[in-house]
């Protein structure tokens, strides 16, 4: 869904038809976007490391007067979870306050969410996952609102990922 925003405006801004049936944006100084940013191991720097260099970018962009569109995807993917939470909700706080750009922030620590909540200008959608009895089923339709959904512990199930680990791969799967 990220990638689709992003091309999306992207396009738009190039002055090209986009694959939506109706849309609406304001023209920006530039669009920054955090999606499979890799690890830059020329210059010794890990993913999150690239990430935050990312976010410090757009955050001085920012501050001096630019219009963005910046998309953060798992903002601080690569640290434990204790710290992501605290650096989501803190560079998210941070960038709420800059009413000149528009920022999307994925994640799926929910408990980030939760905390930002309060906060104004931020508002969350989510993508649902619908369950038919122990299969997930995809909507692709956002959501206003925070999920509930935890669906990872069924899809190892169902996918018998524990099973393998304590027998071995089943005869006739294939990699």
């Amino acid at each position: 869904m990220l990638r689709a925003v992003g091309t999306a405006v992207y396009l738009a801004h190039l002055g090209f038809p986009v694959a939506a049936a109706q849309m609406e944006f304001s023209v920006r100084d530039g669009l920054y976007t955090t999606i499979n940013l890799p690890d830059n191991l020329g210059i010794g720097a890990s993913r999150f490391l690239c990430r935050g260099a990312a976010g410090e970018e757009g955050g001085y962009r920012t501050q001096q007067g630019e219009i963005l569109f910046i998309i953060f995807d798992e903002l601080f993917r690569g640290t434990n979870v204790k710290d992501a939470y605290e650096a989501t909700v803190a560079v998210s706080r941070a960038f709420a306050g800059r009413r000149n750009s528009l920022f999307i922030v994925s994640s799926h620590i929910v408990e980030a969410g939760e905390a930002l909540q309060a906060n104004d200008g931020v508002g969350f959608h989510y993508l649902p996952t619908r369950m038919n009895g122990h299969v997930p089923e995809y909507a692709y339709t956002l959501e206003q609102g925070i999920t509930d959904d935890r669906h990872g512990m069924i899809i190892i199930r169902n996918e018998g990922i524990l099973e393998t680990l304590r027998n071995g791969r089943k005869k006739g799967k294939a990699l």
